[in-house]
């Protein structure tokens, strides 16, 4: 039953929750690999006699590892900001097994030879598994034709800018890069003409005529980085990948009409899937005032009836994945008026505790968020042998302490960022990760590094045709 030569971990007497179903067993690791679930009594007695170590999970849940598909791990370029070992052990820290990177860098990744250079890094120095989205840009054609995608997550193309300078907004480079992609095109949907314009209403509206300076406040950000701007972009996305074949994968959704325009194109179109991030279904634009900088985001957080309708898209599968955008700034950059402060939120290393805090309130069940945070995600880009808890696949997994009675409270103690911050400084979850294993390997126990590491490059099985 045992492989001597392998060493063996059993989890036992968790609360397994999987594929919708939530029940009482254990798991046999054998290496890096799922190798045994074991529900019956008698054959955990058998199988505990052999195992090399133990860890009784009685009281704990064991969900597979959350795979986040949208972070900026600022590396390379804004090392003093985040990199890949200081973000990817925070991810550990929150249950996050596998990452997905994206390619605005200093300089952007927008080359085979640029990517191929952050896996060589990442395999030195991430905690968890990682891949890597190559950059679209006007002129870079070629380069998008090459990748290969058994190996790589997809294609992100930026139809609006944000941090870079990444802005594809030639509409014949953008209809050849849709129809030429080998694999998932990711993509960033805000209208820059229309953001350019509310930017220069709202610099003329809130200029002082005595210091000629523009004093934004940051209740108007939704308002620059407006639904009209979302929803005209994420449209134009939907018709090219109905026009090509394209799969169009649309990231942080942040609006109502995005989701019933969404909703509308897969009746007829699956190979159009969106993603949600957590910060928008956690905030509202009423929070801009107690928060200001700390959620100034790209796409900007709208209000209280868009988050409502994107908690409903989680529960009626509208949306196929939920990440987390993670974009760490120092927090002297962010503390700074609205022309000068950047976008962006460290959110990796909370985003499993924030949604099992909504499940917590009735938002929607733990079933849901697995299946949102792990399940889908691999469904969605293929992933080979990760994102279950299945025999014969990676034992990523992840323990999760329920703590009504003493919550987790995030601090300056805790906060693993390079950036030193977080927007929920002073927020208690009652929900806190216990351990994480990576590829069989436990680099997190009782909410503590090991300081062991086994990390591994993401692997996909790609759709053979286009539908």
């Amino acid at each position: 039953m045992s492989n001597k030569n392998t060493f063996q971990t059993l989890i036992k007497n968790a609360t397994i929750i999987n594929e919708y179903k939530n029940f009482q067993g254990s798991i046999l690791i054998t290496g890096d690999i799922i190798s045994k679930i074991i529900i019956s009594p008698k054959t955990l007695e058998e199988v505990e006699k052999e195992a090399n170590k133990v860890i009784d999970a009685e009281g704990l849940y064991l969900i597979p590892g959350v795979i986040d598909d949208h972070v900026h791990f600022r590396d390379p370029g804004d090392t003093y900001k985040g990199d890949i070992k200081t973000e990817s052990r925070a991810a550990v820290l929150g249950g996050v097994t596998s990452f997905m990177d994206m390619p605005n860098n200093t300089p952007p990744t927008n080359t085979i030879k640029a990517l191929e250079k952050k896996y060589k890094h990442a395999a030195e120095e991430s905690y968890a598994n990682y891949s890597f989205y190559l950059a679209a840009n006007n002129d870079n054609l070629e380069e998008i034709k090459k990748i290969n995608p058994k190996k790589n997550c997809g294609i992100k193309v930026f139809m609006g800018s944000s941090t870079g300078n990444l802005l594809v907004n030639n509409n014949n480079s953008l209809h050849e890069i849709f129809a030429n992609a080998p694999c998932l095109i990711a993509t960033h949907c805000e209208t820059e003409e229309i953001i350019q314009n509310n930017l220069k209403t709202a610099k003329k509206k809130y200029t002082d005529n005595v210091s000629k300076k523009a004093n934004i406040p940051f209740s108007e950000h939704p308002n620059i980085r407006n639904r009209e701007s979302c929803l005209k972009s994420s449209l134009k996305a939907i018709n090219l990948a109905e026009e090509t074949g394209a799969r169009l994968h649309i990231l942080h959704v942040s609006t109502k009409e995005e989701l019933e325009a969404i909703e509308q194109a897969r009746i007829n179109n699956r190979n159009i899937t969106a993603e949600a991030c957590v910060s928008y279904l956690w905030f509202d634009d009423r929070d801009y005032a107690a928060m200001g900088a700390k959620i100034k985001c790209n796409p900007a957080i709208k209000n209280l009836a868009d988050k409502i309708k994107l908690r409903e898209a989680v529960r009626n599968s509208v949306i196929a994945t939920v990440g987390t955008d993670h974009a760490p700034h120092l927090f002297s950059e962010k503390d700074k008026d609205y022309l000068h402060s950047p976008s962006g939120i460290p959110m990796i290393q909370h985003s499993l505790q924030l949604m099992l805090q909504l499940s917590e309130e009735g938002i929607f069940t733990m079933e849901r968020v697995v299946r949102l945070m792990c399940h889908k995600p691999a469904e969605c880009f293929n992933i080979q042998k990760r994102g279950f808890i299945k025999e014969g696949y990676y034992a990523d997994l992840v323990l999760i302490q329920p703590s009504f009675s003493k919550p987790y409270k995030v601090s300056k103690k805790n906060i693993a960022y390079k950036c030193k911050w977080s927007p929920f400084e002073g927020k208690s979850f009652d929900y806190k990760i216990h351990s994480t294993f990576v590829n069989g390997t436990q680099v997190v126990s009782k909410g503590r590094l090991t300081g062991k590491t086994n990390s591994k490059r993401l692997l996909f099985n790609p759709d053979k045709s286009k539908k």
